[in-house]
């Protein structure tokens, strides 16, 4: 006589292989996904150049369909959330000052320790996010649900008083505890020349 336990469990292994299908294939998508995003890395413009044309489709589509006026205005509100990530340093200078005991949290001289600036949001992060942020929105567009009537020009108006008064407040920051988010015009490390000087430095030896 079969027991009742052993038909059971054979048929929970013969359904397993169907049940996991979805899963496999799941994971086999993210791994994809998770490849060609680390390929993407260490190219900086072609990734941009892209968001940029995603960017361009989802304007022309809210162009012509002449409406999402506020889907942009939410869209707008989180960049610029993501561009002060993006230009605010990992460590808060204000606490990092309160918690030194009103010391300056940066280097201000030429002896002082060098100390990278690094981002609160990685630049690799902060595109991917404006990527599927103007993705989601495009998406959003087919649905007449989001599409909430209201006056453009005065939403245009709020994100304009609020990018202004946001960078100010941020360039404050800047001028206040001297620190640049930007590597253009920094000197950089050259590797040819610091093997010749310490080449130089051996053969003075």
């Amino acid at each position: 006589m079969m027991d009742p336990g052993t038909s059971t469990s054979a048929d929970g292994l013969s359904s397993n292989p169907a049940s996991s299908a979805p899963s496999r294939w799941t994971s086999t998508v993210l791994q994809r996904y998770q490849h060609l995003l680390d390929k993407s890395v260490p190219h900086v413009s072609r990734r941009w150049i892209a968001t940029l044309a995603v960017a361009c489709v989802y304007l022309v589509r809210v162009y012509f369909v002449e409406g999402f006026y506020i889907v942009t205005y939410a869209l707008g509100i989180y960049m610029l959330n993501l561009l002060i990530g993006f230009l605010s340093p990992q460590v808060d200078p204000e606490l990092q000052e309160l918690a030194d005991g009103g010391g300056p949290s940066l280097p201000t001289r030429g002896s002082d320790e060098f100390r990278p600036f690094v981002r609160r949001l990685p630049e690799f992060k902060c595109w991917l996010q404006i990527t599927w942020a103007f993705v989601i929105a495009f998406m959003m567009t087919f649905f007449s649900v989001f599409d909430v009537p209201v006056f453009w020009p005065v939403l245009l108006f709020y994100w304009v008083m609020l990018f202004t008064l946001t960078m100010r407040r941020q360039i404050m920051l800047m001028v206040k505890y001297k620190y640049v988010p930007f590597s253009f015009g920094k000197r950089r490390y050259d590797k040819k020349r610091a093997s010749s000087t310490d080449s130089a430095s051996l053969q003075s030896d």
